[in-house]
């Protein structure tokens, strides 16, 4: 009897410390001390710094949150070798942070001057203000930083209206490419789409006519709007859940959070939702303050444990989050269709675009060739250079079919762009503090787009529709055609994208190699006048310059574009076309919303050409590409190098 009383005892002993164990590394980011932000007179922690800043390997103090989020920081994950992460990253990030404030600042004192709207109807409806309450309320939940593990990462912090919404720190748009997680310094594998015109893509499908694909968001369009209708606000869904970005390990989370929202009651007033009725267990805050990918979690995407009532009640509000911002973004806040093109298009007499904006703009139809996927609304009438044909004019002088065209297809192409060696998502190969890598295959990783999205494959989403699996070899390296508005927005006080400037550093396509819009422009001009298909980036030979007179490998030769690549532009008509593309930006027939936030610092010197050369590194000896990629079935129609 007294064995079995002392076995018994040891088990309890044995589960309690078991138990203390686990829960040991959730405590470490648990808020103990913290203030909630609430309404109703609760103190908000914002801007306040933490008094356990870490010191980083690049010898930058670590602001990961505020004074009372944090008893005791985890170290931050840093397995990058010198050079990858910019040296001003942290006081850049903290920048950005206190700008999200100032316009989350904005839109609750919009929200609070904005008259109630009148409940009626049938169906029911807000009447009077009902849109612009929706509206408010997405712009909240875009620029609320407590929406992420450490209350630190807005959806804002990867997309300021002074860039398009997309990355707004110039030296991380040089280097890693892809911006930091809430628990630095994870960090995604692509760069920040720009926001504008994003909720005009249509819901994913298969055009059998066309054997394409159409619609979505995402680079790699995994965003499908096959269960909300609007591939916009299930691509909002995407980043509170991901774990390298804000990280939260629940979709619960973010309802969790929203109990303690100040903008709450309006939330609800728009929705409905009985936020208060869900009964949270008492360690959902140190489990929504463990970043998502956390070993303690295991394969749990559920950790907080809700009744069905309430998970219900939580999957609403999660749906509704990403509803309101696809409306936030589809408001003429976001998406304003107010650039000099547009001004030009209602009335070109008295709003007459420039000599060179208008050589661009024919070149952009014609020679060019852009309007083939970036659609102006009008036809296309390309002169493809000799031997393929001589066309004596090329001009379209149809009137527009569209007076609002969103210059794009809303398809997906490879363009032949090569690996970037600079995107951080090669370098996370090793466990962080929490156990969980990112990219155990490093440099072994191949971006296949949309193929690997079909296939539900690594790092992407998993597909609802097994009918699409059988067209994934046809969409390896597929990435989304991104409307080419406000591809050229920056600050004011930093007027052009281009170097010698003063201007605000961008970076272009899904891996952010390309700098400029000329080197942009060139690229589609010149890919295979100067290709070296045997090279990767940073190994053009002697006597030759990267981006100008070489052009590396591609990373993904399946499927690639051949319209473009040999357009027999000039010099001049690449600047001509660069010109055209910055009339697309907005602002110009009225101010652009928050446009003026950036408190950064402008770049000056060089030239667009080689614009960002400075920061090339070699790229190391590639690993093959793992089963795991470019092993699943139905396999790439030919190997991927």
């Amino acid at each position: 009897m007294k064995q079995r009383k002392l076995r018994a005892l040891w088990a309890v002993l044995v589960m309690a410390i078991a138990t203390l164990l686990i829960s040991s590394q959730t405590v470490l980011v648990s808020a103990r001390n913290g203030a909630t932000p609430a309404r109703g007179g609760q103190k908000s922690d914002r801007g306040q710094r933490s008094d356990h800043a870490q010191k980083s390997d690049e010898g930058q103090m670590v602001d990961q949150g505020q004074k009372g989020v944090h008893d005791r920081l985890p170290p931050p994950y840093n397995p990058y070798p010198p050079g990858i992460l910019p040296s001003d990253l942290n006081s850049e990030v903290a920048r950005v942070l206190r700008e999200i404030d100032g316009i989350e600042a904005e839109a609750l004192a919009q929200l609070r001057a904005l008259p109630p709207p009148t409940l009626t109807n049938q169906p029911p409806l807000l009447a009077h203000t009902g849109q612009r309450l929706n509206v408010l309320v997405g712009k909240a939940l875009n620029f609320d930083r407590n929406i992420s593990p450490f209350k630190d990462r807005a959806c804002a912090f990867c997309h300021m209206p002074y860039a398009g919404f997309s990355g707004p720190i110039p030296s991380v748009n040089l280097t890693m490419v892809a911006y930091p997680a809430s628990y630095p310094y994870r960090a995604g594998k692509r760069t920040a789409q720009r926001y504008t015109y994003a909720p005009s893509f249509p819901v994913l499908n298969f055009n059998a006519t066309q054997q394409a694909f159409f619609g979505g968001n995402f680079w790699d369009s995994r965003a499908t709007g096959y269960l909300l209708g609007s591939p916009d606000a299930n691509q909002a869904q995407g980043p509170p859940v991901d774990t390298q970005e804000h990280a939260l390990p629940d979709t619960a989370c973010v309802a969790f959070r929203l109990q303690s929202a100040v903008y709450k009651s309006f939330f609800i007033e728009l929705w409905g939702d009985d936020l208060n009725a869900i009964k949270f267990p008492h360690n959902s805050e140190e489990i929504c303050q463990t970043p998502g990918g956390a070993s303690t979690f295991g394969t749990d995407t559920m950790p907080i444990k809700l009744s069905s009532t309430d998970r219900a009640i939580a999957n609403h509000v999660y749906d509704h989050w990403g509803q309101s911002l696809d409306q936030y973004e589809a408001s003429p806040d976001v998406s304003a269709f107010s650039s000099k093109f547009d001004a030009f298009l209602h009335d070109p007499t008295n709003n007459p675009l420039s000599a060179d904006e208008m050589a661009g703009y024919n070149l952009f139809r014609g020679k060019a060739n852009c309007n083939s996927c970036h659609l102006d609304g009008r036809s296309t009438a390309p002169t493809p250079p000799p031997p393929q044909g001589n066309a004596p004019n090329s001009m379209d002088t149809g009137a527009p079919a569209s007076t609002a065209p969103l210059f794009t297809c809303f398809g997906s192409a490879n363009l032949g762009l090569p690996l970037n060696p600079r995107d951080a998502f090669y370098y996370q190969t090793t466990p962080d503090f929490f156990g969980f890598t990112a990219n155990p295959f490093g440099f072994g990783y191949r971006d296949l787009g949309l193929g690997t999205f079909l296939r539900s494959g690594f790092g992407t989403w998993a597909s609802p529709n097994d009918d699409w699996t059988p067209f994934a070899p046809a969409s390896d390296g597929l990435m989304q055609t991104s409307s080419a508005r406000n591809v050229a927005m920056t600050p004011p006080k930093c007027p052009t994208t281009e170097a010698p400037g003063p201007y605000f550093q961008k970076e272009f396509f899904h891996n952010g190699y390309i700098k400029s819009l000329k080197q942009l422009v060139h690229f589609y001009n010149t890919r295979d006048v100067y290709p070296f298909t045997t090279i990767t980036s940073g190994h053009c030979p002697a006597g030759t310059t990267e981006k100008v007179n070489c052009w590396p490998m591609a990373e993904v030769k399946n499927n690639e574009d051949m319209t473009l690549g040999m357009l027999g532009l000039t010099d001049t008509e690449e600047d001509q076309i660069v010109a055209f593309l910055q009339t697309l930006t907005d602002g110009y027939t009225r101010p652009y919303p928050d446009s003026a936030a950036y408190t950064g610092v402008c770049k000056t010197g060089g030239t667009a050409a080689t614009q960002g050369n400075e920061f090339l590194i070699p790229t190391p000896t590639l690993s093959p590409c793992p089963a795991a990629i470019c092993g699943l079935a139905p396999l790439p129609t030919m190997p991927i190098p």
